[in-house]
């Protein structure tokens, strides 16, 4: 619901430890850093892929903070056309507005739109939103290949 709010949470969550609770802001705050963040190695290919077959991507995000200095940290940001991050819209996932309005960022029917998420409940908004959604598998631990290559079979080929 804000960036204050996500804040609170989580050092909360991370305060329950006890072992924790006196780190809870510095954990905080190293998890927002882009330098702690790993994108998954087919994510640069998947963007790419996008990119040459001239589809517009937008990232609709939960967390408390910009993602774009992350994107910016690992070179992904260039591929990004739209940002919608909840807690500049005063709500959160799965509510339909977000994906709805990063789809008229990107200028684009949300019925022609494919939303890849990786959470079935809170992405399960883009399909509230008129999306056509895939939820990525769980488990994939960063820095691997996550399946995105799935994503581009999805949209079909580049142009010729």
């Amino acid at each position: 619901m804000s960036a204050a709010a996500h804040r609170r949470a989580f050092t909360t969550w991370y305060g329950s430890v006890p072992a924790l609770a006196p780190y809870a802001g510095a954990l905080y705050e190293q998890l927002r850093t882009p330098e702690h963040w790993l994108p998954y190695a087919d994510a640069g290919e998947a963007l790419a892929g996008l990119a040459d077959r001239g589809i517009a991507v937008g990232v609709v995000s939960d967390v408390g903070w910009d993602l774009r200095p992350t994107f910016a940290r690992h070179r992904l940001d260039g591929y990004v056309g739209a940002w919608v991050h909840s807690f500049e819209h005063r709500t959160e996932k799965p509510d339909p507005l977000l994906f709805r309005h990063a789809c008229r960022l990107l200028d684009v029917e949300p019925t022609q739109t494919l939303m890849v998420g990786d959470h079935p409940a809170k992405d399960g908004g883009g399909a509230g939103a008129g999306l056509r959604s895939y939820v990525l598998p769980s488990g994939a631990t960063p820095g691997c290949r996550r399946g995105l290559d799935a994503v581009l079979r999805l949209v079909g080929p580049a142009a010729a």
